[in-house]
């Protein structure tokens, strides 16, 4: 009988990719898209191309993401099925990979944005109406954002008609976040941390530790990682 080793090490892929810029056909062929159709018309198009696996599909995902975000990096790729609103306020940086059925919600007044070289996986969700991805980001299939909560008030009144109160989020750079993880409204997630599977995390994360659970608790720090006291401390506390 055939028997798997358990356990293989392998090279690390997005994260080493070299840069490379996009040829100047597909920045011109988004500016193209955007003087011919402009904005509302291009968010129509999409819908054709959203969920094809061609070449030809996942280049005009980019170009029409290129024509309507405010920034758009060079080495972006864009997986079948991956969804947005409000594209119009989201900064994407170079080499960003986005999984597929993935689905970012930004906000006509709001702000989303992803720095270079983030990876995120598929069906993952986005409550981005308030939201800071830095570099070298890992974003684990079906990992979501919360970033917005009812205030349930007044109590006679049903929550879905009370106000909404947003909250940003932010990860840092390095971070990475574990497969079916939720950050909710508020926190920070500290650079070179990492968030296990499954963690749902209340509060902000200290940088380079790691959490995991429901809710998510401190367990250790990163190997060969020295804190401060003011962190440990924190850390001390920290799912208390």
């Amino acid at each position: 009988m055939f028997e798997l080793d358990g356990t293989r090490i392998v090279k690390a892929v997005h994260g080493l990719k070299d840069f490379q810029p996009d040829p100047n056909f597909e920045i011109g062929l988004a500016e193209y898209l955007l003087d011919r159709y402009g904005q509302k018309a291009l968010l129509e198009l999409y819908s054709r191309f959203a969920i094809g696996d061609g070449d030809v599909d996942g280049l005009m995902r980019r170009a029409i993401w290129r024509a309507v975000a405010q920034r758009f990096g060079h080495g972006v790729r864009i997986e079948s099925g991956a969804g947005f609103k409000h594209l119009e306020t989201f900064e994407i940086g170079d080499r960003v990979f986005i999984g597929s059925q993935s689905y970012i919600q930004g906000r006509f007044d709001g702000k989303c944005i992803i720095g270079n070289n983030v990876w995120i996986g598929p069906q993952s969700y986005f409550d981005a109406r308030d939201l800071t991805i830095e570099e070298n980001v890992g974003w684990g299939p079906g990992a979501k954002v919360l970033g917005s909560t009812h205030t349930g008030l007044p109590i006679d009144v049903p929550i879905i008609q009370t106000d909404l109160e947003i909250k940003s989020v932010k990860i840092e750079a390095g971070a990475d976040i574990g497969m079916n993880a939720v950050i909710l409204p508020g926190v920070t997630v500290g650079k070179g941390s990492i968030v296990g599977a499954g963690a749902v995390v209340t509060k902000d994360v200290p940088p380079f530790a790691i959490v995991a659970g429901v809710p998510a608790r401190f367990l250790r720090w990163r190997d060969a990682y020295e804190p401060s006291e003011n962190l440990k401390n924190y850390a001390n506390s920290y799912g208390a």
